[in-house]
C-alpha cells in the first residue's frame, strides 16, 4: 500500500515542477518578444515624416507592494497618409509636445526619436 504522506509528497513536486518551468517558459517568452523587436527597431530605417499628435496617454505602473511606481508616456502621431503612430516617449520630451502640434517627426521602427515642430 502506498503511503498517503508519500504520495501528496510526489504530487506537490510534481506541481512544483510544472509551476516552475511555466514560470521559466514565460520569462524565455517576454525576453525573446523583446529580443525581436529591438532586432527589428535597429534593422528598420530611421524615417522623418510629417506628422501631427493628435492624442497623448500615461501609463501607470505600481508594484505590488505599493512601495514603488513609475510612468510611461505616449504619444499618437497622425501622419499625411491618415496613418497613426504611438510611440512611447520620454518625460521631458511628452511635457513639451501639445495636442494639434504640427512638424516633422523622426522615428526608427518603434523608437522615438525627436519631433521638431513647424514654425
Amino acid at each position: 500500500m502506498i503511503n498517503s504522506t508519500f504520495l501528496s509528497f510526489a504530487i506537490f513536486q510534481i506541481f512544483f515542477v510544472i509551476i516552475f518551468l511555466f514560470v521559466i517558459s514565460m520569462f524565455i517568452f517576454v525576453f525573446a518578444t523583446i529580443l525581436k523587436q529591438h532586432t527589428k527597431d535597429n534593422k528598420a530605417p530611421t524615417l522623418t515624416v510629417n506628422a501631427k499628435v493628435v492624442d497623448k496617454r500615461t501609463h501607470y505602473h505600481k508594484s505590488s507592494n505599493s512601495m514603488h511606481s513609475s510612468s510611461s508616456y505616449y504619444v499618437t502621431f497622425e501622419v499625411d497618409s491618415k496613418d497613426r503612430l504611438e510611440l512611447h516617449v520620454p518625460f521631458n520630451e511628452y511635457g513639451y509636445l501639445i495636442e494639434g502640434d504640427e512638424g516633422s517627426l523622426t522615428f526608427k521602427g518603434s523608437r522615438f526619436i525627436s519631433f521638431e515642430r513647424n514654425i
